[in-house]
């Protein structure tokens, strides 16, 4: 997997913090005690100890060690969290655009010396409890993550990853498969042509089909023109095909060293068995190097740069005028001075409100980036005017000091809260700064940073504007970048990889074509192999919990609405959220669900502007926020609830100033604030069109499931491709030459949708009549009830529809109607969707069909097949249909049903933070006792069971289904009648 990090200030966002069911206080637990017992120069396995650090706010004591042999890194972060992580980094500085550390990345988990089975990265998928296995590959470096809340299961996943890291088998067939390689468009016919294949070929392809990706790579490229950021590491797609399988093993042999690694682990077990593992099955087979792979720091510019790049028009953007994207640059300092980067990171957050940080910590030297999408070119002087202006106002005038204790407030809540992941947060928080041998500790010591800035405060007072003055009014490294959509891009990229093509064609002799077509045949043959994976370790379905733990929750009421409370080690959080009911809404409202909830929090309320209402949610809660909710039955298809979900938390001394919030913003919301309303409508729709191309496999699952159940229809209603379209529609109407009449229609359709929600209840009377009264709790009572919809006269149907798209890749979903989650056969179907996605889809859509991904998985009653970026189309919907058939079949053997149990178990039992204890029973009336019923029937799953349910819901004659395909022009389809074409 390709990601761009962002800096440490977005990490540092996400960084949450995990708790089981214990006590949270600031003393000492078992994991942190026995690590304090370390001493700095003590000798272990093989590594020498270099300090012991208690960490209180963070709940952590991290121990620093180095291997005396190899001088490889190594940090342990020992903390009372069952869910323990391991991640090994590698600094990977390529120097090309050829995707080597990328392409990389996904070969050596294609076997290893001791594990040499094809692919045991996704078999280890369904033989282990892992909470979480992947890799990345960012800029400079590569990390391979995992994390269990099983000791054996850690051994088990550490022994492979090692043995994936630094002894793998780099097979030729493994490049080709992953990386890329000429074939014939069906291999198997030498008369079809020859196409570029490949897995990372395809990612790339669709990962450079998202317009602001490209600007962030083009950003990056350009700031940093003189070493390994001005080049592409996950790969550019037509320079993929340079890279050689020899210039592959060489770069492994350079890079994949443990004195070029960092190894980090998280959690509760003991480190002593850890180091013994990693020394005695990697570490003790290695001498040290000089791996010379440091990133120089780059040269300064003396005069600011201009540059302007294109890319594909955006068929969703709101103004077809107005699809420029300007932004300048300013590079900042060294990520390894860590609280300079904790001032710069602040700093970034005070000079720009919202939800995406103007800084990036993932370069050894950090950047702030500011600018506007979806502008007009002849506004370009004017934002870089308003820029400039900017930057001269902050130093003039510097902040106010309750914005500043908004964003320190921030942290707070940030340092409180216990998420599930937080092993991996810290992973990939300290990742940058440690791959450029910042120091780990430091990062983790963010209350010393805190002091240490509001001691720099008060000694300067200026002490901020002079940060801006110095590293933006006076830095000349500093890059304009702009970038236009062109109409003919996705022509010319289409030309230029054809001509990439033909040129590799004309230079085969007659023997290299012949050679071509028998490596084809090759790897098919090797990819239809049945693969045998016993060399591989796994758990038993033994190892498995028989029964989950049960969370205590009290139903009551409160001024006749009926409340639920959950008790839980939150330290000293309080999380709301209320559900209200939409049962009332009329129809031709509903589309505007979404906008709504998207805006009501940001429109100002009460006696406060937007700006004011926003400092007052950072200085008191730990963040508000609206959405949209459906939830089918779990007992009947047809029945569902609907209504928008509150969402907030803070701090317990701040529930009255949080209540108060909460109220201002339904009481006294600003809707008249027509501008701002534009604004946040704007933004809307742009990141709606942004994510299709990052989601389109969502897009597709929400699209084919339309027509098969009323909660699914509601579904795409306010998520799928049809509110897409809607919020295009409003922001055209938005757009600056719309009569302001037009705009207060659009707020008038709001405010009228507030009254709904909140007006007098008494008086509202159900816009349906078929609603259906559900109990809270065991005991009942008196308005102690959900109140959900039955369509009892829905009538399912078959749609088959495809959105044509500026990608160069498809999404695809076939999405078929089957039974709610409290029926017998629900669990069948759960493990037949696993099995399926590992056995039989992996196989045909990724490995043969050289798509990124690609499954099956079972949801809300529907059985939904999907692809992702995936460079074929209607050659998948048939791979789905022949995997129903393999199931029918019964080619499958006992194993194969206990590793989807697995699997299906790891995901069932995934850590729950204390802020979502018992939240399936207020979301969806699912409860403890329903749960355990589900997996007693999950545990009884039988090969019989499997074939029977695949005949029964799936087989051709039996079934109800939808298809959508997301994807560039298509003749095929566009001939075809049963097709409905967007």
């Amino acid at each position: 997997m390709f990601r761009q990090t962002k800096g440490v200030l977005q990490k540092l966002r996400y960084l949450s913090f995990n708790g089981q069911q214990h006590t949270w206080r600031l003393k000492s637990t078992k994991a942190q005690e026995r690590a304090c017992q370390y001493q700095a120069g003590q000798k272990i396995h093989g590594f020498t100890v270099r300090e012991v650090v208690v960490v209180p706010d963070l709940f952590l004591t991290a121990v620093k060690l180095t291997h005396d042999k190899t001088g490889a890194q190594y940090l342990h972060a020992a903390r009372d969290d069952a869910n323990n992580l391991f991640s090994v980094q590698l600094r990977t500085t390529p120097m090309d655009s050829t995707g080597v550390p990328h392409i990389l990345e996904h070969t050596v988990l294609c076997g290893s010396e001791k594990y040499p089975c094809r692919d045991p990265f996704f078999k280890m998928l369904t033989r282990s409890l892992s909470t979480f296995m992947n890799a990345f590959t960012a800029s400079d470096y590569t990390m391979y993550p995992f994390s269990t809340q099983n000791g054996k299961d850690f051994q088990n996943l550490l022994s492979v990853y090692l043995d994936a890291v630094f002894f793998p088998c780099l097979r030729e067939q493994d490049f080709w498969q992953e990386g890329w390689r000429l074939e014939h468009e069906d291999p198997k016919d030498r008369s079809t042509p020859l196409v570029f294949k490949g897995v990372v070929f395809n990612e790339m392809k669709g990962a450079f089909s998202e317009n602001e990706r490209v600007y962030a790579q083009h950003l990056q490229n350009k700031l940093f023109p003189d070493h390994t950021y001005s080049v592409v590491s996950g790969g550019e797609p037509l320079d993929i095909p340079d890279l050689t399988w020899e210039q592959l093993k060489q770069f492994h042999a350079t890079h994949y060293h443990p004195s070029n690694a960092r190894f980090f682990s998280y959690g509760d077990l003991p480190l002593e068995q850890h180091l013994k593992q990693i020394e005695e099955e990697a570490l003790s087979r290695f001498e040290r190097i000089n791996p010379n792979t440091e990133v120089p720091s780059q040269p300064h510019w003396s005069s600011p740069r201009e540059d302007h790049v294109t890319c594909g028009p955006d068929a969703m953007a709101p103004d077809p005028k107005r699809q420029d994207t300007l932004c300048v640059s300013f590079l900042l300092g060294d990520i390894t001075d860590t609280f300079e980067g904790f001032t710069l990171s602040l700093l970034s957050s005070l000079m720009m409100s919202g939800p995406n940080s103007p800084y990036d910590g993932s370069t050894k030297e950090a950047s702030f980036s500011i600018g506007l999408q979806g502008m007009a070119e002849e506004d370009t002087e004017r934002v870089k005017q308003i820029i400039s202006e900017t930057i001269d106002d902050i130093i003039e005038k510097g902040f106010e000091e309750e914005r500043i204790e908004a964003l320190l407030h921030k942290i707070e809540i940030q340092m409180k809260h216990q998420s599930t992941n937080f092993g991996l947060s810290l992973a990939s928080y300290i990742a940058s700064s440690w791959n450029h041998d910042g120091n780990p500790v430091e990062l983790l010591q963010i209350s010393d940073s805190v002091t240490q800035f509001r001691k720099a405060l008060k000694e300067n007072p200026r002490f901020l504007q002079d940060k801006v003055k110095h590293y933006f009014k006076e830095n000349t490294h500093r890059l304009t970048l702009s970038m236009s959509p062109d109409e003919t891009y996705v022509e010319k990229q289409a030309k230029a990889e054809e001509e990439k093509l033909q040129k590799k064609i004309q230079a085969l002799s007659d023997s290299d074509r012949k050679e071509i077509y028998e490596k084809g045949l090759e790897l098919l043959a090797a990819q239809s192999k049945t693969q045998d994976a016993s060399c591989l370790p796994a758990l038993k379905v033994s190892d498995i919990e028989p029964t989950i733990p049960i969370t205590p929750v009290q139903i009551s009421t409160a001024g006749g609405v009926p409340l639920q409370l959950c008790e839980q080690p939150t330290n000293g959080l309080v999380y709301f959220r209320a559900m209200c009911s939409l049962n009332t809404l009329p129809e031709e409202l509903r589309l505007y669900v979404p906008l709504f909830c998207s805006v009501v929090t940001k429109m100002g309320c009460g006696g406060l502007d937007y700006r004011q209402q926003s400092q007052q949610k950072e200085l008191r809660t730990g963040g508000m926020s609206v959405s949209p909710h459906v939830s089918s039955d779990s007992t009947q298809l047809d029945m569902y609830e609907q209504g928008v979900l509150l969402f907030s938390s803070c701090l317990e001394r701040n529930l009255p100033h949080m209540f108060q919030l909460w109220s201002d913003t339904f009481n006294s919301p600003h809707f008249d604030d027509e501008e701002r309303l534009r604004v946040l409508v704007m933004m809307s729709a742009q990141e709606l069109a942004n994510g299709i191309a990052y989601s389109g496999h969502m897009y597709a699952m929400t699209r084919a499931c339309r027509h098969l159940t009323p909660s699914g229809d509601l579904q795409e209603t306010f998520g799928g491709m049809e509110q897409v379209k809607f919020m295009k529609k409003i922001a055209e109407m938005c757009a600056i030459n719309t009569t302001p009449q037009k705009m207060s229609d659009s707020a008038a359709q709001l405010e009228s949708f507030l009254k709904d929600v909140s007006g007098n209840r008494k008086t509202r009377k159900p816009v349906r009549s078929n609603i259906i009264e559900r109990p809270l709790g065991p005991q009942g009572g008196p308005g102690l009830s959900r109140k959900l919809i039955s369509e009892v006269n829905f009538l399912p149907c078959q749609m088959k529809t495809f959105f044509q798209m500026p990608f160069p890749i498809n999404f695809i979903s076939e999405s078929i109607r089957t039974v709610p989650f409290a029926h017998e056969d629900y669990a069948s179907l759960c493990i037949l969707a696993r099995m399926m996605t590992s056995k039989f889809l992996h196989g045909e859509i990724r490995e043969k069909g050289g798509a990124y991904g690609g499954g099956a998985r079972m949801g809300g009653g529907l059985f939904s097949f999907y692809s992702y970026r995936d460079p074929n189309s209607l050659q998948t919907l048939s791979a789905f249909r022949r995997g129903v058939d393999w199931a029918k079949s019964g080619d499958f053997s006992q194993q194969d049903i206990d590793e989807a149990k697995l699997s299906v178990f790891s995901a069932v039992d995934s850590p729950v933070a204390p802020a979502s204890k018992g939240m399936g029973h207020f979301l969806s009336g699912v409860t403890d006792e329903m749960l355990q019923d589900h997996r007693e029937r999950l545990f009884a799953v039988s090969h019989r069971s499997l074939v029977e349910v695949a005949e029964r819901y799936l087989g051709v004659g039996q079934r109800t289904c939808g298809v959508a395909i997301l994807g560039p022009e298509n003749e095929t389809i566009k001939k075809d009648p049963s097709w409905i074409v967007k």
